[in-house]
């Protein structure tokens, strides 16, 4: 394992090139049709996130591909799949963990399992290999040390704070419904049952502690949270941008929600081995790696040994000891469409 860690870009390609597949899968061989065949196209998977740039160009010089990408959500991404078939510009996208599902839903994703593939945990993967995470989100606080001093580091905290707290738009934003459902399972509930969430914001909004701003970069900035509930990879990216000393981004210790981004390969794609050869990659140790210096907390990361400057780069381990992924999918997801009804009349009513 350390050894391909320290290994050279070409290291990690022999390595990589000469490990067992899940299946049988001759690894040569598809990196021989990925190099033929010579790009990989896709879809919401841009530079700037997760620090996907460092994977293409690592996919360039190791293999041959040329690469482009166009920005588009996750509904975006399956609704150009669909609409284009047979003349595929993409061939592979990333898209939120709920959007998996519904992609093979759609008919149309193609499956392929990478070589580690059995360190992938079940509840972040499709049986049949047509998605599966490659790094995770877990909801986190993000704290402006200037102008908080008693810094919270659970939901319980919350409710005896001076601070405000900042929980996003839950009408829009999954970061903020999911910050909702991790209140709530840290405080009791579950799935099907976000009230101990609404009533710990519904104080917050009595007590006047609760701002509708969104925790961004820009408000962030601007000092305008004191107190935000945000992914832990948009807070460690957040903190570094702006000031990592002016800012601490923690999980809350009585529990948290994890979920995660998956890659999703185009059931019509013009350029198939390379789209498998890409997920191949993302998920090795080296494409791991890349996720974590963006931020993102890579699948495998109890698998992995990360550079001491990339850890750092992440929170550490045992502050994930509660987190836990949706258990009830069914029961979340007609929840979350009821949350903005609920939301108004169990929170906002109390803002006045």
């Amino acid at each position: 394992m350390k050894q391909l860690l320290l290994a050279s870009l070409m290291g990690s390609a022999i390595a990589l090139a000469t490990s067992a597949m899940a299946e049988g899968t001759d690894l040569q061989a598809l990196e021989k049709a990925a190099r033929a065949e010579g790009a990989v196209n896709s879809v919401g998977m841009p530079d700037s996130w997760a620090n996907w740039k460092d994977t293409w160009a690592d996919l360039a010089k190791l293999y041959g591909l040329k690469h482009q990408d166009t920005d588009m959500s996750s509904a975006q991404e399956i609704a150009k799949f669909a609409a284009e078939k047979e003349n595929a510009t993409a061939d592979i996208g990333d898209v939120g963990a709920a959007f998996g599902p519904i992609a093979v839903q759609q008919g149309v994703t193609q499956p392929y399992k990478p070589s580690t593939w059995e360190q992938i945990p079940d509840w972040a993967k499709d049986k049949d290999g047509h998605w599966m995470l490659a790094y995770t989100g877990s909801i986190a606080f993000i704290v402006n040390k200037q102008l908080v001093k008693d810094i919270p580091r659970s939901w319980a905290d919350l409710k005896t704070g001076t601070y405000k707290v900042a929980a996003g738009d839950v009408s829009t934003a999954a970061q903020a419904t999911n910050g909702v459902l991790a209140a709530a399972i840290a405080l009791g509930g579950n799935e099907s049952n976000i009230q101990p969430a609404l009533d710990l914001y519904a104080d917050l909004a009595k007590q006047r502690r609760l701002s509708l701003a969104n925790p961004t970069i820009q408000t962030l900035e601007k000092g305008e949270v004191e107190v935000g509930v945000v992914w832990d990879f948009n807070g460690l990216s957040y903190r570094d941008q702006i000031d990592p000393e002016r800012f601490e981004v923690l999980i809350p210790s009585d529990g948290s929600v994890i979920s995660g981004y998956s890659t999703i390969i185009n059931k019509w794609a013009k350029n198939p081995n390379a789209a498998k050869l890409t997920r191949e990659y993302i998920l090795s140790d080296a494409g791991q790696i890349n996720l974590a210096k963006g931020h993102a907390r890579p699948i495998r990361a109890e698998h992995i040994e990360l550079p001491a400057e990339v850890q750092a780069k992440l929170l550490p381990q045992e502050q994930y000891a509660k987190v836990q992924p949706i258990k009830d999918a069914a029961a979340w997801e007609a929840t979350s469409k009821a949350l903005p009804r609920l939301w108004q009349e169990h929170v906002i009513i109390n803002m006045n």
